[in-house]
């Protein structure tokens, strides 16, 4: 008989196993190992049971999939199950790249409206242009008719050398231009922005940490330091982290010789770390690394590393507090289990990881921050003793128990916003205006502006931007609060401009404009200017 056999037999006809008095101890690890065995019968038999008796027919394979995520639930909050088709999305960030048209989009309601074709990049070969909207792909409508747009990618997506028909509408042409694009491998970077935000400080926004992190990173670290570089930002705000390499491979940038990085350590996995080799490019001039409450794993280490041999100012509020190693267990269908086997720990031994738990409400931890007020008061910020750590240069107490706790915090400032600003958030207004704008007036903004240099100091959104920003929030039915208007007007202002230059230039020349409003950017230029 076949093993399911077998166990369905076994089902039908139960049978007790007792150990009797004077029966002979089996030895330990023989004795561990029958335990296993009878577990996974058990789990072999209610599986059975399921498929060949239940009422109604299942579907085996989510059955499997539901007892594996069931398994890892019990465990901790990172330990996760991925699909196949979620193992290879989850993969493009981080590995820097995928197969695809190559550009910059956003969909504006059911309209794909291309912000910016990627340099050098298949659509741009092709002749697309900035403004350009895609209304068909193959001869399949995808305007107007409510497609996902995660079908929408899928179409336009595809193995490299493979070819797709775009059909185009185009401001100024009348009727659907046609281009035929042949897929290639598209870049995805992981640094956002790079330049001078004041004369001797650089800036570098780092979104994410994947294959080519280090890499644009030195790129663009030497580019700052032939514009005149001493002191540096590191933006590490919102980013959630990524590859642990990538993250040493940034701490080197900073630190010296032999100096400890990170280590791992688990139940099954001996203490592991990793230290800088002293090539770094960065080593001597002043440095502020920016951190929030959403700047995790690989994030934290780099921030724990840098505050832990004295060698930045940590600026920002308490970050998230992800330090679980996950190791990636591959099935043989492409589904993935990340499973945690270490937690990860800074140079003097504070461990990233927050507390999880049954009686740990993990997945609101952020918005329990906000209501006991640690993102808004430093003051409501309290560390026990055992949780002081000494920094390893000057000695000074800095703090474990979850996260990377900031040398100067900056709050969350949460009376910039009102329920009126909120809801054009949530309907996408802003971005909508600021993407009409651009398509209807692009070519007269490149003629009276012919670099971003002239548009950041010479540009203002008028009351035609603001107008039709107005408009589109009425046929989005957000109501008009005018007392909440006014009171966020000069945000509304920033943020169209930065979203126009992004349309007309690119994400590096956002930041530019953005960063006006971002406290913690301010702080830090601040900070580095005077010397503290």
């Amino acid at each position: 008989m076949k093993r399911r056999e077998i166990l369905f037999a076994a089902l039908l006809l139960p049978m007790a196993l007792v150990a009797q008095p004077g029966m002979m101890m089996q030895p330990q690890p023989q004795r561990r190992q029958s335990m296993i065995d009878e577990q996974l019968q058990k789990l072999l038999v209610a599986e059975t049971a399921i498929t060949s008796l239940y009422v109604e027919d299942v579907d085996q394979a989510k059955l499997i999939e539901s007892a594996i995520k069931g398994m890892l639930e019990e465990l901790d909050p990172h330990s996760t199950y991925l699909t196949p088709e979620e193992n290879d999305k989850s993969n493009e960030t981080l590995m820097g790249s995928f197969d695809g048209i190559g550009v910059q989009f956003n969909m504006v309601e059911d309209t794909l409206f291309i912000v910016q074709p990627i340099p050098d990049g298949p659509s741009e070969r092709a002749g697309i242009l900035a403004g350009d909207r895609i209304v068909t792909v193959n001869d399949t409508a995808i305007a107007g008719v409510s497609m996902s747009q995660e079908n929408i990618m899928k179409r336009l997506r595809g193995p490299r050398g493979t070819k797709v028909d775009l059909g185009i509408v185009r401001r100024g042409v009348d009727g659907l231009t046609h281009f035929t694009i042949t897929r290639d491998k598209i870049p995805v970077n992981s640094v956002d922005a790079a330049y001078m935000i004041s004369p001797g400080i650089g800036y570098i926004k780092v979104s994410n940490f994947g294959a080519t992190t280090v890499e644009e990173f030195e790129t663009k670290l030497r580019e700052l330091q032939g514009n005149g570089l001493e002191s540096l930002i590191l933006d590490l705000q919102g980013n959630g982290g990524g590859f642990l390499m990538a993250a040493v491979g940034i701490a080197n940038e900073f630190l010296n010789r032999d100096q400890l990085v990170v280590y791992t350590e688990g139940r099954r996995s001996p203490r592991s770390g990793f230290v800088a080799d002293g090539n770094g490019r960065f080593r001597t001039g002043r440095l502020a690394v920016l951190i929030d409450e959403y700047s995790a794993s690989a994030s934290e280490i780099v921030s724990g590393a840098v505050q832990d041999w004295d060698r930045a100012t940590i600026v920002g509020r308490r970050s998230f507090g992800k330090g679980l190693v996950q190791r990636p267990v591959e099935l043989h269908d492409g589904s993935l289990i990340r499973l945690t086997v270490a937690k990860y720990y800074t140079p003097v031994g504070r461990c990233i990881q927050k507390p999880y738990g049954k009686d740990v409400d993990y997945g609101d931890d952020i918005l329990e921050r906000l209501h006991h007020g640690e993102l808004t008061n430093r003051d409501s910020i309290h560390f026990p003793d055992s949780l002081k750590y000494n920094t390893m240069v000057q000695k000074r107490v800095v703090y474990g128990g979850g996260g990377i706790m900031p040398d100067v915090f900056v709050p969350l400032d949460t009376t910039r916003t009102n329920k009126y600003y909120r809801n054009l958030t949530a309907k996408n207004v802003v971005l909508q205006t600021a993407m009409q704008y651009t398509e209807r007036n692009r070519r007269m903004l490149e003629r009276r502006y012919k670099d971003f240099g002239s548009f950041n100091s010479g540009y203002e959104v008028g009351p035609d931007v603001l107008a039709m920003m107005l408009s589109k929030a009425s046929d989005s039915k957000v109501e008009f609060n005018r007392e909440e208007y006014e009171a966020c007007l000069p945000i509304y202002r920033t943020q169209l401009k930065a979203m126009i230059a992004r349309n007309l230039w690119g994400m590096n020349e956002y930041y530019q404009v953005i960063q006006s409003l971002d406290e913690t950017v301010q702080r830090a230029v601040e900070l580095l200017k005077t010397g503290q």
